[in-house]
């Protein structure tokens, strides 16, 4: 689809979901793409499965009118998915310093960076592309860099936030100030299209400067213990503070987790963590008494691969005993409260006391409470309001908020939702394919794909396999069943079920494969159904030279 003589909006990912955000902007003949994220696999939902992008189908299709995917910071479901799908879409890619540096690491990891134009914005530069004339202004997050875009066309200039907060002591970098956002709302802005994540929130989601204090108290508070702290290794400001925390507190820093090391280097590379203290490697860190050491980690929500996980289970260089700390400097991401609770009992198993948000303002959220998002409206006054990045909840809520506070239209979409903006009433006027995608092993592939599919089968409910062979020669195995200690018994029945089912077979049905199989299929399912409640998945296979 062509978009023609108008502003057009459609989210392939984010919109009805946190996380895996990928925005289209259309105009006058034009796409143009913000941010291009993935999300992690969650609670089961795709066995075998870490890593989901958004199907990106719509786009591929028109990519001869897609100009551009800009970048409006460095979280994995805003970025996540570039060294997936950027070759593909064949079309540069804009980031300013520091994303653009992470972006660059993962296109050098994949391969791939000979392919992709990269081009680093300078923060206050504006650009255009085709029918958009782009400017980024800088606004707290829980990442340095963190951007809104102001994107103008010619049929009304948009303000698209990305993930945003108010802070009065960011720490790192220099957000927008209320008079500067208030100019822009000056020169007039048709849409607003907003964070939702935190729209039931009826606090400010607090500052940096908040938790600096808190944690150089709490970490105060152990004299003699070892403490680990575990926060998102993109929290570029929560590292410098952890850095001050140390010093503060008379401790060695030491890190635990790839993912930390490259944001600290391109932190630095970028003009942060400027004075973080010198870093120990982790032997030199398990010789130090334990209360002059501060170790910060991965694995905050639960990762079994991160460095918090084997610390837990003892398979990590750094260890922890009876007495010893850890702080979760980060929020619980809904989703992952199981696999969090996991690595918590095993901490509390181990006697390492566990503090949390709840016992001490250790975590402040990167998001916008209900304070927050009114400041925001009445700053830069929009006629549209869009919420973005949310589930339904989050978004309709959102925009309850907006019509409250005054903002006379507002349009609630989810993925797939085409809507136009201008010119005319804002609204849906259709819809295209906005699926997910899998990254299974190496291969990119449906989520309700056929493999996938029978994946959830297997693992609910187990398989049985038959061989059926020469004449009158069958036989069954089966992986899953809670048949410990009936299996042989299950086998030897099940086997006569499916020779008697075969028996049954008349005249040229004897020897159809398709008649055959599906009569030894039922017998067998029936069988494993009457041992042990399960109806699973069962295959069979006409050897070479089956006859009835």
């Amino acid at each position: 689809m062509k978009p023609g003589n108008e502003l057009l909006f459609c989210a392939l990912g984010g919109s009805g979901e946190i996380g895996m955000n990928v925005n289209l902007y259309g105009c006058n003949g034009k796409w143009l793409m913000v941010d291009l994220g993935m999300t992690f696999s969650g609670a089961g939902d795709y066995p075998g499965v870490d890593l989901v992008f958004a199907d990106l189908d719509f786009i591929e299709e028109n990519r001869k009118d897609l100009i551009g995917i800009v970048l409006t910071h460095a979280h994995e479901d805003h970025i996540g998915a570039v060294p997936y799908f950027a070759k593909e879409l064949g079309v540069p890619l804009y980031a300013t310093p520091f994303t653009a540096r992470l972006v660059a690491d993962k296109l050098e990891e994949a391969g791939i960076a000979g392919d992709i134009k990269l081009n680093v914005v300078d923060h206050l530069e504006r650009f255009e592309l085709g029918p958009f004339g782009i400017r980024y202004v800088p606004l707290a997050h829980s990442i340095a860099e963190g951007n809104a875009l102001v994107i103008e066309t010619p049929y009304g200039r948009i303000f698209h936030t990305g993930d945003w907060k108010l802070d009065d002591e960011p720490l790192v970098g220099t957000p927008a100030t209320p008079a500067e956002l208030t100019r822009i709302g000056d020169e007039g802005v048709l849409a607003l299209v907003c964070d939702s994540t935190n729209a039931f929130n009826p606090e400010a989601s607090g500052s940096e400067g908040e938790v600096r204090r808190a944690l150089v108290a709490e970490v105060a508070r152990h004299k003699g213990r070892r403490v680990l702290v575990t926060t998102f290794a993109s929290n570029v400001a929560r590292l410098e503070t952890l850095g001050e925390v140390a010093k503060a507190t008379g401790r060695k820093l030491c890190v635990a987790g790839r993912s930390l090391d490259r944001i600290i280097r391109a932190g630095q590379a970028s003009g942060y963590l400027k004075d973080l203290p010198k870093i120990v490697d982790m032997d030199s860190a398990m010789d130090l008494p334990r209360g002059q050491l501060l170790v910060v980690a991965t694995g905050g929500q639960g990762e079994p691969r991160a460095a918090l996980a084997r610390v837990a289970d003892g398979n990590h260089p750094v260890s922890l005993e009876t007495g010893d700390v850890v702080l979760f400097s980060s929020r619980q991401i809904p989703g992952n409260e199981t696999q969090i609770g996991r690595i918590q009992n095993r901490l509390a198993e181990m006697g390492v006391q566990i503090v949390t948000d709840r016992q001490a303002d250790i975590h402040v959220s990167g998001h916008p409470g209900r304070p927050e998002l009114k400041a925001l409206y009445g700053w830069i006054r929009p006629e549209i309001l869009l919420p973005v990045h949310g589930e339904m909840r989050h978004m309709v809520e959102q925009a309850r908020l907006g019509r409250e506070s005054g903002i006379a239209k507002t349009v609630v979409q989810k993925n797939g939702d085409l809507v136009r903006l201008a010119p005319g009433r804002p609204g849906k006027f259709g819809e295209v394919r906005a699926g997910r995608l899998v990254l299974d092993g190496d291969i990119i592939s449906p989520a309700d794909g056929e493999a996938m599919v029978m994946r959830r089968r297997l693992a609910h409910s187990g398989l049985v396999t038959v061989v059926i062979g020469g004449k009158g020669q069958a036989k069954v195995a089966s992986v899953g069943l809670p048949l410990d200690e009936d299996y042989d018994d299950f086998i030897t029945e099940a086997v006569e079920d499916v020779l008697a089912a075969l028996a049954r077979l008349k005249g040229g049905a004897r020897h159809d494969g398709a008649v055959v199989t599906e009569a030894a299929r039922l017998a067998a399912r029936r069988a494993a159904q009457r041992w042990s409640g399960k109806k699973p998945q069962v295959q069979v296979l006409l050897m070479e030279g089956y006859s009835a």
